[in-house]
């Protein structure tokens, strides 16, 4: 067994013929000689095969044994190697995270200051109209440019917002009525309706419970779910084009709902309608309800989008509420 541990199968062998030869001589009846006597043939014969299969198991094992060793280097080289590639695109992996990333944030800024700096632009060529008609219409001049500091303002705030998010800033929550943001928006949106056709209806339940959110970030939601209403509804023929507004009470929650009549959602379109850079326009950049649904969340709430029955889409979102005995 030493020979074929140690020698391999041809050594092995040759020690199994020496130690045959010696048995045979000294310890198989008739003694000092190499012949067997019939009552030792059994012994004998039995001693030769079982000194054939120890030789032939320890020589096999010493070589199953050479190769597990090998198979092991040979392994461990190529978990080495692997280890090594994984970590070259590690760091590619990491670089491209980095680069969306920044095209995220670029894209989200955008689109955040794009809203207020476009109804400042239209803003200021309808004030152009106003003074340029004979005489002036000195009363609309005054409303638009109202409405050009509120959305400077507004683009101000927004700045404001994205300065605290770099700064790790709280935002800035407070206690107010949705009913009284939704009234702005409406009213903001209204010359915009009008030019489009589109019929802008609110349903609010009065006296409903406060919610402490910020301001300026749930105007954004309802800026862009409207306006996405608005878009959707832009090209529909045959039927009113509508946009209602809705929010109410329902236990600790209040629910705001965007309804339009616009063309719809399919299945597939409602699982990836919040995803970023997915978008349903030939000029969209895909980020608005993904950033509306990250406001909501961030304040406790749910952004979702359904069919509505009727035609179109209804986008909803909750917020926790103030209970009506807080004030007190």
């Amino acid at each position: 067994m030493a020979s074929a541990w140690f020698g391999g199968p041809g050594p092995g062998l040759c020690a199994v013929l020496l130690s045959v030869v010696v048995v045979d001589y000294f310890f198989v009846p008739p003694f000092h000689s190499f012949s067997v006597s019939a009552s030792a043939g059994a012994y004998f014969a039995a001693f030769v095969a079982c000194a054939l299969v120890a030789s032939w198991v320890s020589s096999s094992k010493k070589k199953i044994e050479l190769a597990l060793k090998q198979g092991l280097d040979q392994l461990e080289v190529r978990v080495s190697e692997r280890t090594a590639e994984l970590m070259r695109t590690q760091a590619e992996l990491a670089h491209l995270s980095q680069v969306l990333s920044m095209g995220e944030l670029t894209a989200s800024i955008a689109h955040e200051i794009n809203q207020p700096l476009t109804a400042v632009v239209t803003h200021g060529h309808a004030c152009v109209e106003w003074l340029s008609a004979n005489p002036p219409n000195l009363e609309k001049t005054r409303q638009t440019v109202e409405r050009i500091i509120q959305d400077g303002t507004r683009a101000g705030a927004v700045l404001l917002r994205i300065r605290a998010l770099f700064n790790k800033e709280a935002p800035a929550k407070h206690w107010f009525d949705m009913n009284e943001v939704i009234h702005e928006m409406t009213v903001f949106l209204r010359d915009e309706a009008t030019r489009r056709g589109v019929s802008i209806r609110t349903d609010l339940v009065p006296g409903l419970p406060k919610v402490k959110a910020d301001r300026v970030q749930l105007q954004q939601v309802m800026l862009n779910l409207m306006v996405n209403g608005m878009d959707a509804v832009a090209e529909m023929t045959g039927r009113p084009k509508e946009l209602l507004i809705c929010a109410q009470e329902e236990s600790t929650e209040l629910i705001v709902r965007v309804e339009d009549s616009g063309v719809g959602l399919d299945g597939e379109t409602v699982e990836k309608i919040f995803n970023p850079f997915f978008t349903t326009k030939a000029h969209g950049v895909g980020m608005g309800l993904s950033i509306s649904r990250s406001i909501i969340e961030s304040h406790g709430g749910h952004l979702w989008a359904v069919p509505r029955p009727s035609g179109g889409a209804i986008f909803q979102f909750t917020l926790p509420i103030r209970p009506k005995d807080a004030d007190a």
